[in-house]
């Protein structure tokens, strides 16, 4: 393999591995794990490595909770009185409090937007593989040139009509490689 292929192929498995990385990391937002262990523990008393699990499998395996997250976060629930804990066969087993529960009602809008998006991080679960980031680059760089011609100001209905054409066709022809693709579908109407 030649040098410059070889540096660039590691570089970018080393960028690839970093972005991987930084998305997983982004799952949750400001207080969002606390609501998720929290709704979590309505759902049954568990101990922090179900915890974990049940975070990991909601997400697709795309979000792996730490120990060094979920712990602290279970601490702090203990802290505030939201939940409780007791030792059951050698492991320390979270169950909520009244307060916890009625925090859970309280923020139902805000859990159950956590979990729809656990819900479509799961439908990217084939995403974790590294053979996928082979075509991020060449995605992402098609996404970028449909929307920089749709942010001009001269755009037209015909153009935008175009592009999601080509997008359609693109999808259809990508599934086609595996026989991945159901039914053809309707071009989406514009208003």
């Amino acid at each position: 393999m030649h040098a410059y292929h070889h540096r660039h192929r590691r570089h970018g498995r080393h960028r690839r591995r970093g972005l991987w990385n930084g998305l997983r990391g982004r799952f949750f937002g400001p207080g969002e794990l606390r609501l998720a262990l929290l709704s979590l523990l309505a759902e049954g008393p568990r101990h922090g490595y179900e915890l974990m699990k049940e975070l990991e499998e909601r997400s697709g395996g795309l979000y792996r909770a730490s120990a060094g997250s979920v712990y602290p976060t279970l601490q702090q629930l203990e802290d505030e009185g939201l939940a409780r804990s007791e030792s059951r066969d050698g492991k320390r087993v979270y169950q909520l409090r009244a307060e916890g529960e009625q925090l859970v009602r309280d923020e139902a809008s805000d859990i159950r937007r956590i979990w729809r998006r656990a819900d479509e991080w799961g439908d990217w679960s084939y995403a974790s593989r590294p053979e996928a980031w082979e075509i991020v680059r060449p995605a992402m760089e098609l996404t970028k040139a449909a929307l920089r011609v749709i942010a001009r100001d001269d755009v037209d209905d015909a153009a935008i009509d175009r592009i999601r054409a080509i997008l359609v066709r693109a999808r259809r022809e990508i599934e086609a490689i595996s026989g991945s693709g159901d039914e053809p579908e309707a071009e989406p109407e514009r208003d």
